[in-house]
């Protein structure tokens, strides 16, 4: 997983990134935490992991933060950039993601991919 690569195997995410397949692991190292991108339909989202404790983040988000992003490639070779403070949504927890991520499907009539 490129996350732990970047970040250290023992960055916890706090959920099993295996229940989430449509999530890409994005991560790179000169990113101050985790990412994976997704769409639903046409457009792309990254959703930012950063560490549980508060006192171990660079920034002052919450701990997931989901923001609008870009495709600067193609369907095959993706090259997916977020949006410039554009934040979606944020949340301390992951359910609220999850719920947060099942509402934007229902609203697009999309599945995530």
């Amino acid at each position: 997983m490129l996350f732990k690569n970047e970040f250290g195997n023992d960055f916890d995410l706090g959920f099993n990134l295996n229940d989430y397949p449509y999530l890409k692991d994005k991560s790179w190292h000169n990113d101050v935490s985790p990412s994976f991108y997704f769409s639903i339909g046409s457009q792309y989202y990254v959703l930012w992991v950063d560490h549980a404790a508060p006192a171990e983040r660079e920034d002052s988000n919450s701990r997931y933060l989901i923001q609008g992003a870009t495709n600067e490639s193609n369907e095959t070779h993706p090259e997916i950039y977020s949006s410039d403070g554009d934040i979606i949504f944020e949340s301390e927890l992951f359910e609220d993601i999850r719920t947060f991520l099942e509402s934007l499907t229902c609203q697009q009539g999309h599945t995530v991919s």
